[in-house]
């Protein structure tokens, strides 16, 4: 049976934010139930890594944390967070400190790959 659980961030959208809940609270729930996590934020999902830009998100307008306190909450877990090296490219290299690593797409696809990795896409 798998261990790990790795969530790719690419398509989840920053300028609607009530996308990002699940992926997150998903990463936390796994992380809480003894699974190695990580997410990996690419694309135009990897604006989330950029700071400034989740602390000033909310998932919704009755909820009062913001998208960076979901991140946080999920990195005290013990969910690790990377970006993909494009992100860089797209977004800068100002990123929040919850960002461990910046991994490449052959790190991504052997991840991936791995019969030991179940990934969740969003």
């Amino acid at each position: 049976m798998p261990d790990k659980l790795m969530i790719i961030m690419v398509n989840t959208d920053p300028t609607n934010p009530s996308e990002t809940g699940a992926p997150f609270f998903q990463a936390t729930v796994a992380a809480a139930m003894d699974y190695e996590v990580e997410v990996i934020m690419t694309g135009r999902a990897g604006e989330l890594a950029k700071q400034g830009v989740a602390e000033k998100l909310f998932i919704n307008k009755d909820n009062k944390k913001t998208v960076y306190d979901f991140i946080r909450e999920a990195a005290e877990a013990g969910v690790v967070f990377k970006v993909c090296t494009p992100t860089l490219e797209l977004w800068g290299d100002d990123m929040i400190p919850e960002i461990s690593e910046t991994v490449g797409a052959a790190y991504v696809i052997s991840e991936a790959m791995n019969g030991n990795t179940v990934t969740f896409t969003y």
